[in-house]
């Protein structure tokens, strides 16, 4: 099972936990499991097309997923996405 890292502002749907485990062979598929597993999530992190919301980053073992296969990026059990919010700053 790869692990989900969540961030704090959506730990309400992951029963306030900071790590879910979910199966998924793809980003994709970890994505929709994790939906299964807290409901609600999905909709803060993908939009209607089913795409990654652009206000989402989704790291994949450190990396980007933008940089690799996006949502059809392969998924092993040992492998950690981690959801973070993007982070607007000024005036």
């Amino acid at each position: 099972m790869a692990t989900v890292r969540i961030p704090t502002p959506l730990r309400s749907y992951s029963q306030n936990r900071a790590e879910v485990k979910v199966t998924g062979a793809t980003v994709r598929e970890v994505l929709t499991e994790l939906e299964k597993s807290c409901p609600g999530i999905g909709a803060r992190v993908l939009d209607e097309k089913g795409a990654v919301k652009r206000y989402i980053n989704v790291f994949f073992n450190d990396e980007d997923i933008r940089f690799l296969q996006e949502l059809d990026t392969k998924v092993a059990d040992n492998d950690v996405l981690s959801l973070i919010p993007a982070i607007a700053g000024g005036r």
